[in-house]
């Protein structure tokens, strides 16, 4: 393990590290375009010139490996001087987009400019012109004038995604990036070149004139439209964050995890954020002989658990409950708590969604289950007895139920709508909880609108088994309330003693009362996610 020394301070690193990652170790910033830690080097660029002593000239701190007693300068003045004759140069043809530029705030050549360089132009002469903002996917812009050819999007589409639709044509100051004829960028992880793109020359179409990034804040989180669990953040409208209408939940990006994600996230989790803004139940509704209606949550909630304790007292195997493993590990645990360990109603079923036919799993991050926490829901719920979905809707068919609450699932989309509402139409009491609205509402006696999962904190566990955080980014919209909030309220009208709706609380006891999660609390599972105790901790993710 080679010692050296950068900037006066020492630092031992592993062999074979480069000085980029060496700085990276002491928390020093180096400036650099074309090198991303997820793709292979080229060292084009030249941002990243670095003095070693012993070296006549400079050298690109991203493909030069350490040594032995190397002794490193990042801020000599020869460097300076030649990080200012790299923006100069970039700066040659760039065009004076800035204030129309949707990376304006998050744009690395802006960034580097005011922190290396703010030098005057001495462009007198036309700059060249290339061809501006056209499509070149379904979910990409592409500027070629602003375009620094750092080759990041290239060697992802060569290296990452494995699908090669991108090069570069034309040579000296006409070469440009382009996608190649015939082809365009639609494969499943289009979205990374906007990310990893350091200036504006890839646009993502759908955030593109939507917001200027210095009016978004982001939040942690973890994608919930497959098993794999992707670690995400989500970005933010502050000025309608409080608000019941408008789109608050701007853009979801990828967030390295290394056992999971690494830098990358797929293109059907990353668009899928509309169902946050849109369709959204705001208050709790009770249906009469006019149809549903507008309610306060107390009444509506009185009214659901006296219809359970009715249906209770005259035959418990007349009531039934359809969870999710759309739901976070707390909200299944504290269901569990009041409907099978203190009501014994013996028909809790998890839903495992039927797979959509036309979903698929391209072996990388993406899979068949659309679900976050199916894992999680095979564990909490391993002691319940699991029936499919189809044989409480036979039971609801036959007339032999007369209370059923339905958590988060839209039974009437995963199966024939008309035999769903008939079925539905033959329980005395029907309970929808959950976020948006959809086919199985109109069947529904009670609504409990609830919370998004940016709206809450939990957990989910993933197909491997990691259990990893989410943090709520937004307030809850309107009237709707988190899932533990309904539940808490809803066990102490059962006569439950079910204290608390603080996740963090819950979990606690959810790792006291099942193996699997024993031993965990929110700080050993931190912001990468800890493995159940029946996974080993060395399975993680194929890269």
């Amino acid at each position: 393990m080679p010692t050296l020394k950068i900037d006066g301070q020492e630092v031992t690193v592993e062999k074979g590290r480069t000085v980029i990652q060496a700085c990276e170790q002491l928390g020093i910033d180096v400036p650099r375009y074309c090198y991303h830690p997820g793709l292979r080097i080229v060292g084009s660029c030249r941002m990243c010139l670095v003095e070693i002593e012993k070296m006549p000239k400079l050298q690109v701190a991203c493909n030069t490996q350490v040594t032995d007693n190397m002794v490193v300068f990042t801020q000599s003045d020869k460097v300076k001087e030649a990080r200012r004759s790299v923006l100069e140069f970039l700066l040659l043809n760039h065009p004076l987009d800035c204030p129309v530029c949707d990376r304006a705030g998050e744009c690395e050549l802006q960034n580097y400019y005011l922190k290396f360089a703010q030098h005057d132009s001495r462009m007198r002469e036309n700059k060249i012109k290339k061809r501006k903002a056209f499509p070149i996917g379904p979910h990409v812009m592409l500027d070629q004038e602003r375009c620094v050819l750092c080759s990041r999007c290239i060697r992802f589409c060569d290296e990452v995604s494995k699908t090669g639709e991108l090069g570069i044509f034309n040579k000296g100051t006409w070469s440009e990036v382009n996608i190649y004829p015939g082809k365009e960028l639609n494969n499943n992880y289009s979205g990374n070149v906007v990310d990893i793109c350091p200036v504006g020359a890839l646009l993502d179409r759908d955030f593109r004139y939507q917001m200027s990034v210095w009016y978004l804040k982001e939040q942690l989180s973890v994608c919930p439209g497959c098993s794999n669990g992707c670690n995400i953040r989500i970005h933010y409208n502050l000025d309608r964050t409080y608000k019941t209408e408008g789109k608050r939940i701007q853009r979801l990006k990828p967030r390295f995890n290394d056992h999971v994600n690494k830098w990358w996230m797929c293109d059907v989790g990353r668009y899928d954020y509309r169902w946050l803004n849109e369709n959204r139940l705001t208050e709790p509704l009770i249906k009469d002989a006019e149809g549903l209606k507008p309610a306060e949550w107390e009444p509506v909630l009185t009214s659901v658990a006296d219809a359970l304790k009715r249906t209770l007292a005259l035959d418990g195997s007349a009531a039934a409950v359809i969870a999710s493993p759309q739901m976070t590990n707390e909200e299944l645990y504290l269901l569990r708590r009041i409907f099978f360990e203190y009501l014994s109603i013996s028909t809790l079923n998890f839903v495992t969604i039927p797979v959509d036919p036309a979903a698929s799993e391209d072996g990388f991050l993406l899979k068949k289950d659309r679900n976050p926490n199916t894992k999680g829901a095979q564990l909490i719920l391993s002691e319940t007895k699991n029936q499919l979905v189809e044989s409480i809707l036979q039971l609801a068919g036959d007339g032999r139920l007369k209370f059923l609450y339905i958590l988060h699932t839209d039974v009437a989309s995963f199966f024939e709508e008309e035999a769903v509402r008939d079925a539905l139409s033959k329980v005395e009491t029907v309970i929808y909880h959950g976020t948006n609205l959809n086919n199985t509402i109109p069947s529904a006696t009670h609504i409990l609108p609830a919370a998004t999962y940016a709206e809450k904190e939990g957990t989910f566990t993933n197909y491997q088994g990691r259990v990893q955080r989410i943090f709520p980014a937004v307030a809850p919209l309107g009237h709707s309330r988190t899932t533990l909030e309904i539940l808490r309220d809803l066990g102490r009208k059962l006569g439950t003693d079910v204290k608390s709706a603080q996740a963090s609380e819950v979990f606690l006891e959810l790792s006291s009362k099942i193996k699997s999660f024993s031993g965990m609390t929110y700080g050993t599972i931190g912001l990468s996610g800890r493995l159940v105790n029946e996974v080993p901790e060395g399975a993680v993710a194929a890269d």
